[in-house]
């Protein structure tokens, strides 16, 4: 994959709303998950669209189509609403049922068996990096792929479009019981609530969210109003600023600190460029 071309999926975006509850991360958006990711939860969205060489150990629920890339592999169920689409190499485990068309790559394998109430065609569907292309220039009414790098660089500094913004897992991330992994920028958007230990370049966390765990950033990490993160916030090189009303239940270590007088740190404080407090 080109990652000039591809910028804007190299961010990882999570939507308003989005849990991540026991065994499942569940969002009403579309979800896309970049290539040679591991997550130990199921998903539940609208669409949901998976790129290569990635690994997903639970249940997949879709309201609307699923395509899954070639030589990915699923250890649970598979139920899809509309067409699925599985690529070449695709393993599952469990059993899958599409209420709609089901296109198939070959050597494609299920262990348990499938159900589809449409047409069935066996073939190589397109890859799906170009078909997010088309899904999000589609879904987000832009004319070109330059517009989507630009959409979702603007959703730190702007309020996202409450009907269009997907949640984009970006490619070599890690989502098991005990972190959430991406290798590049995270926003993370209002009223969420996730589990695991957050790990990114950057952390953005907008407004009412809960953090069951802690946020550790290369660069900048930025939590909003009202949000409590049970855990420690970390910035290796870079700065922190909390906004009124947070609560941070472990300890901030990071170059420098802005936090307002109304929010709260229970922990120790590290910041050898100073702490500003804002009235």
């Amino acid at each position: 994959m080109d990652t000039q071309k591809a910028e804007w999926l190299w961010q990882c975006t999570i939507p308003d709303n989005t849990e991540l509850q026991e065994h499942t991360l569940k969002t009403s958006r579309c979800i896309i998950v970049g290539e040679r990711c591991t997550i130990d939860y199921g998903l539940k969205g609208e669409d949901i669209l998976v790129g290569e060489f990635c690994r997903i150990n639970g249940n997949i629920k879709s309201d609307g189509d699923f395509r899954l890339d070639n030589w990915s592999e699923i250890t649970g169920d598979i139920y899809v609403n509309g067409d699925a689409f599985l690529g070449e190499g695709v393993k599952v485990s469990g059993k899958l049922v599409v209420e709609g068309d089901l296109d198939l790559g070959d050597n494609v394998q299920i262990a348990q068996g499938f159900e589809a109430h449409g047409w069935i065609s066996i073939r190589n569907p397109m890859p799906v990096i170009t078909y997010i292309l088309l899904y999000l220039i589609t879904l987000l009414g832009l004319e070109k792929e330059e517009d989507i790098s630009n959409f979702f660089k603007n959703l730190v500094e702007e309020d996202e479009d409450e009907k269009s913004v997907p949640l984009v897992i970006s490619p070599n991330s890690v989502l098991d019981m005990e972190r959430f992994s991406s290798p590049g920028k995270m926003t993370i958007g209002k009223d969420c609530r996730l589990h695991g230990n957050i790990r990114a370049k950057s952390i953005t966390v907008h407004e009412k969210c809960t953090i069951f765990g802690s946020l550790s950033a290369e660069q900048d990490v930025v939590i909003m109003e009202s949000n409590i993160v049970h855990g420690a916030v970390n910035s290796s090189s870079g700065n922190v600023e909390i906004m009124n009303d947070s609560h941070v239940l472990g300890d901030v270590k990071c170059k420098s600190l802005v936090i307002d007088e109304r929010s709260h740190i229970d922990g120790m404080i590290v910041a050898p460029g100073g702490v500003k407090i804002q009235r």
